[in-house]
Formats: structure tokens, C-alpha cells, sequence
């Protein structure tokens, strides 16, 4: 009887588990595009103007467009593991490697990526640490970001809101 009680628990435990993962990941999917002016926008860096995201079971699939500060936007294309398995792309000439893996904690998405760059004064290594998080209330997503390049550092938040919410 015990044994059937056990079972039956972790049954139950991971049903509701899958549920809730289930919820976070629709959640984020979708086309997101970012409000200016709740943003922080930080002068000579990359914009993210707008993000089309796709979760399907471990699976990230993210489109990201940046604006570079001429106007025009720059999209990469990138597909994910959520189980924190480094992944790597080139972008525009430049080697790209990313993770991203869950919060148990609070339900929030971390992305981490390192980004190789080649100038004039040698190579250097772009390091992004994102939280992906989604606000219900506001139906809002919110990427807090810490960004460092040799001895520079930045950091803030891009709000960005459902383009065509349901």
C-alpha cells in the first residue's frame, strides 16, 4: 500500500511539474518587440529591437533583430537546447557559443553567450548573461542583461511586449 502511495505521488509530482513548464514555455513564445522608453538603451551597444521566439519541448528557436545605431537592423538566427548544452553559431563572421537552461527557482530562462571578436587589436570576448522573464499581469517580457568586453561592463533591461497578443 505504501509502494502504490509513493508511486502514485511521484506520479502526481511530475504531472503538475510538466504542466507548469508546459505554461512557462507558451508563455514565451511569440513575437516580442521592445519598448523604448522603459528600456535601457546604452549608447554605442547593439539594440534589441525584436525577438520572435519558438519552445517546442527542449528546444529554443530564437530569431533576434539588433538596430546598431545607423537605423538598420540585424537579424541572427539561433537554435537552443534548454538543458544548458553549449551551442555554437556564427554570426556575421564572428563565432558565437550559448547556453540556456531554466530557473527551478523562479521560472525565468537564463542565456549565457560569448561572442569572438577580431579587430584591429586583436580578439576579445563578448560575455552576455540574460534572465528571460515574463510578466502575466502586464503580459510584458523582460530580459535583464550584464554585458562585458575586456575591462567594459554594462548592464540593464529590455521590455519588450507581444506583437500580437491573443
Amino acid at each position: 500500500m505504501k509502494k502504490t502511495k509513493l508511486i502514485f505521488l511521484l506520479i502526481t509530482v511530475i504531472f503538475i511539474s510538466s504542466i507548469r513548464l508546459t505554461a512557462q514555455t507558451d508563455d514565451f513564445n511569440g513575437t516580442w518587440k521592445i519598448d523604448r522608453t522603459k528600456s535601457t538603451l546604452v549608447e554605442y551597444t547593439p539594440v534589441l529591437t525584436r525577438i520572435d521566439i519558438k519552445i517546442n519541448g527542449d528546444s529554443l528557436l530564437t530569431e533576434r533583430y539588433y538596430d546598431t545605431g545607423n537605423g538598420q537592423e540585424y537579424p541572427f538566427t539561433e537554435n537552443l537546447t534548454l538543458d544548458g548544452k553549449e551551442c555554437s553559431i556564427t554570426i556575421y563572421e564572428m563565432p558565437r557559443k550559448t547556453k540556456a537552461s531554466w530557473s527551478e527557482q523562479d521560472g525565468s530562462l537564463t542565456v549565457e553567450s560569448t561572442v569572438t571578436i577580431t579587430g584591429d587589436s586583436g580578439t576579445a570576448d563578448f560575455i552576455s548573461k540574460e534572465s528571460w522573464k515574463i510578466d502575466k499581469a502586464t503580459n510584458t517580457f523582460t530580459i535583464s542583461w550584464k554585458n562585458k568586453i575586456a575591462d567594459n561592463s554594462s548592464e540593464g533591461t529590455f521590455i519588450l511586449n507581444k506583437a500580437n497578443p491573443n
